[in-house]
């Protein structure tokens, strides 16, 4: 087959490049005009990277911002920086492969270490739902309703998504929640923070030996760049091809 130009192809055919040159790999249509194109190129991404913005990612930040102020922002930027590297790394083997990184890891790694993997991945995606009930209950409480009547509902509308619903349903769910975070750009400004600071806290690394710090420096680390994360990005780009 005659090489596949990407630059030609893109947003109307996924390629891959194997030893023989670029192969078709499917070919997908996206929205003829409007914002949503743009949301289905992104689609995946934008899911994966959204879901680290739950309850327990924002309860560290906001400990670690309240403890040490702007002496944080430069082990967030480093962090966030590397989520961005291992996410496209998942997802050009996604694309390359059309298999979960699960899979990958079983393939080259063997039984014993994807064992390892989905017993680490099972632990902190039972603390990941339990903080995120607990998000949930608190948050909806501040509107008036209680937590024994929260619960029930959200776990039922989850629970109907994910086994009751289309992959293209809960992706274009997924995607137009991941419209409330925009709400943190404008946080940013509202705030007024001293930028001059914010600059220097960013590139300005600092540290401290004790163990509050340390806590919440492995604690950020593990809230921003999550297992679940790194599957969830590799699967829904195999699932989109």
């Amino acid at each position: 087959m005659k090489p596949i130009s990407a630059a030609k192809e893109v947003g109307r055919v996924l390629v891959r490049r194997s030893t023989k040159g670029w192969d078709r790999i499917t070919r997908f249509r996206l929205p003829k005009y409007g914002f949503l194109a743009y949301l289905g190129v992104f689609g995946p991404g934008l899911i994966a990277a959204s879901a680290g913005n739950d309850a327990g990612g924002i309860a560290t930040y906001s400990s670690a911002g309240a403890e040490y102020g702007y002496g944080f922002l430069w082990m967030l930027f480093l962090s966030t920086f590397s989520l961005a590297v291992i996410q496209e790394m998942c997802a050009r083997m996604g694309a390359a492969t059309g298999k979960g990184l699960s899979e990958l890891i079983r393939e080259n790694f063997g039984i014993r270490w994807t064992a390892f993997v989905m017993l680490c991945v099972l632990v902190a995606n039972g603390g990941t739902v339990v903080s995120e009930f607990v998000g949930i209950a608190v948050a909806l409480e501040l509107f008036g309703i209680p937590r024994f009547v929260s619960i029930p509902i959200v776990t039922f509308i989850v629970w109907w998504l994910v086994v009751m619903g289309s992959y293209r349903r809960v992706e274009k769910i997924f995607l137009l929640m991941t419209l409330v975070f925009l709400g943190y750009i404008f946080s940013a400004f509202l705030a007024k923070p001293e930028w001059g600071q914010v600059a220097a806290g960013t590139f300005k690394p600092t540290f401290h030996l004790n163990a509050k710090y340390i806590g919440l420096f492995l604690a950020t680390v593990g809230t921003t760049i999550t297992p679940y994360m790194q599957l969830s990005v590799q699967s829904l780009v195999v699932e989109r091809a």
